[in-house]
Order: structure tokens, then sequence, then C-alpha cells
């Protein structure tokens, strides 16, 4: 097993990440453990990504991974411009990043995830045991010159304390960029309570056949205050560097 407290570092992995607002707000933000504040519009988001050889990583080795989670507010990455997020599933096809993860807190389950692009046709697909549960459709273009960097915070929860990581990451986002649709394939299963709102509306979004990032080494305990500041943002913008590209951030 590695040590959990070891920094890992994955680079050109292939990387579809999104967020929406969800059919049900409710459940959404019942998902939220006290002391962290979900969002006003209980936006969702989602990261699938394949590192496809195990070059790639400092330690993980190939394998797929899926996380989704809701949005907080007064919970900001450094800059700003990405609101820290509470992860509610944590999807590993490799044993050894589950449980790396776990031990960080992370509510990790055993599965897959596929991402085939076909000219300018995206699709994306998440499996548990086997079981299809999120698939989305995307139109992708090439990556040009442009780079999206920035970090990430997410929290997890460990040993009944709410723990804050802060993940820096560098990817090369294509353009044009378009999400067709987003599908939750299981009503029955607990994911379905993240399913977006039709008409689908996207806060941001990005493909990158080349995305890089960090797992920091610490994690921070968080305080758990219930005090956040009164008004949030309502839309998620993209990272500057898309911003001033003029690149779209969804459909």
């Amino acid at each position: 097993m590695l040590d959990p407290a070891a920094p890992q570092l994955v680079v050109n992995s292939r990387t579809l990440y999104f967020s929406w607002l969800p059919a049900d707000p409710d459940a959404v933000a019942a998902l939220v453990p006290v002391g962290l504040c979900p969002r006003p519009d209980r936006q969702v988001f989602l990261n699938q990504y394949v590192v496809d050889d195990e070059t790639q990583t400092s330690g993980f080795g190939a394998y797929s991974l899926t996380y989704l989670g809701v949005s907080l507010a007064g919970a900001d990455a450094p800059g700003g411009l990405n609101p820290g997020g509470w992860w509610t599933h944590y999807v590993a096809s490799s044993r050894r990043v589950r449980e790396y993860a776990a031990a960080r807190g992370a509510p990790t389950f055993a599965g897959r995830t596929r991402i085939e692009v076909d000219g300018e046709d995206l699709c994306s697909e998440t499996e548990i045991d086997g079981v299809p549960l999120v698939r989305a459709r995307c139109r992708v273009g090439e990556t040009g010159h442009v780079i999206s960097s920035g970090h990430h915070r997410y929290f997890t929860r460990r040993d009944g304390q709410l723990l804050s990581s802060v993940y820096p990451f560098v990817a090369e986002p294509v353009a044009p960029f378009e999400i067709e649709s987003v599908e939750f394939l299981q009503p029955g299963h607990p994911l379905y309570a993240l399913r977006p709102d039709n008409p689908l509306t996207i806060g941001f979004g990005y493909f990158s056949p080349r995305s890089s990032f960090a797992y920091p080494g610490g994690l921070t305990v968080h305080p758990g205050s219930a005090s956040m500041p009164e008004q949030a943002r309502t839309v998620h913008q993209v990272p500057a560097s898309l911003a001033r590209s003029g690149r779209p951030s969804g459909s």
C-alpha cells in the first residue's frame, strides 16, 4: 500500500471535467456534511480521466478514475477561481489508488472509466461493478496553445474530521468544446441523486487529452465552521486563462 502521506504526480491523463445544475437540489445539498456549505445553485461536478500508462504516474500505475461531488460556498481554492468541492463518489479501477484515496477519507468504489474519441465525437462512461452509471457525450476539437492551470480544493472526512487538500493542475484544453448530453443510467443507484436538470445547464467544463496534476503530501483539518459568506458566486466561471482565450465553457 502506498503511504497516504506521500505526494503523488500524474501527467498527461485524458480528462473530461465539467459541472451542471442538478435535477434535485435538495438531495444534492443533503450529501454535504455539517461544517461545509453547498453553493446556492447546488452545482455538481464530475471528473472522468484515464491514465493509459504506468510511466505517467509517480506510483499509481495505469488506471482510470471518476469522481463526483458538490461545489461549495466559502471554500475556494487558492486564487478564488475554483470553488472547493465535497467528494461524494470516487470510482477507481486500481486497488492501489483506492487504498491511497480511502486513507485520505475519499468515498471509494471499484469501477472503470472509459473515454473514447472518434473524430469530433467524445463518449465517456463510468461503471461500478460492471454496471454503467454515468455517460456523457461531447463535441470536441483540437488542442491549441492555451494552457489552463491553477488549483482545486477537495474535502473528505476521516475519523470524524473534515480534511482539505489543494491540488495543482496544468491542462491543455481542446477547442471547440460542447457537452451534448449527460445521462445517469440507473435510477435505483445512490449516484442518481446527482443527475442533471433538464434542460441541461453547464457551469464550467473542458476536455484535455493532456492533463497533469498532483496529490499534495499533507492534509489540513478543516475547522468545520458553518459560518459562510452571505453571498456566493452564482455562476462558476472558467479559469481566467480560458476566459481570455474565448474558449467556450460548455453547452
